[in-house]
């Protein structure tokens, strides 16, 4: 697992690079461990003093745990704020508040890396591309889970319509107020 491990922190540290203020809010941490825990996948990262990501001491004790849900590669191609909500933090709530606000307002400038190798205007024209795919492919995705979920309620009977379900409730809540007008009455006897 070191060869992901090798990729990431160049990723990271890439991205940190450009923010000034993600240095300066890691920076205080110097010397933090840090697991990042999805699945079978566990990586150990340090932060250094410049306030950037290091591969950490396997045998070290993580200051703070950051566990990604399963569906996290799906997460993070449909709705990143259900990300970022989903993980788990553990272990230092100053180090584990930086990491989420650091984690969360990080972006990579895709553009501007492009423009580095290829130019300003094939760059902007890739990038908007890009944007423009991954908005397709969101859209897609989407719409077959609309359609798998419709399916599976409308025309397979393996769930419940929402129609169905809000009149199965509201049967429920009637019955419970008969039963407690009923039980009044009888009380007063």
């Amino acid at each position: 697992m070191a060869s992901f491990e090798r990729l990431i922190v160049p990723a990271l540290n890439h991205l940190i690079q450009k923010e000034s203020w993600a240095k300066d809010r890691l920076r205080p941490f110097s010397r933090a461990q840090l697991q990042i825990s999805a699945g079978a996948i566990q990586i150990q990262l340090s932060i250094d003093e410049c306030g950037m990501f290091a591969l950490g001491d396997d045998d070290g004790i993580a200051d703070v745990v950051l566990t990604l849900p399963s569906d996290a590669p799906a997460k993070l191609l449909l709705d990143q704020d259900a990300l970022f909500a989903s993980v788990k933090l553990s272990g230092s709530a100053d180090l584990a508040e930086c990491l989420a606000f650091v984690f969360r307002n990080l972006g990579w400038d895709i553009e501007e890396d492009l423009a580095s190798v290829l130019g300003d205007i094939p760059a902007r024209r890739l990038a908007l591309t890009g944007a423009h795919l991954g908005n397709q492919l969101q859209n897609g995705v989407k719409r077959i889970a609309e359609n798998i979920a419709e399916f599976a309620t409308e025309d397979s009977s393996l769930l419940a319509p929402k129609r169905e379900i809000r009149v199965f409730c509201q049967s429920i809540d009637q019955l419970r107020d008969d039963a407690a007008r009923l039980e009044k009455r009888i009380n007063q006897l």
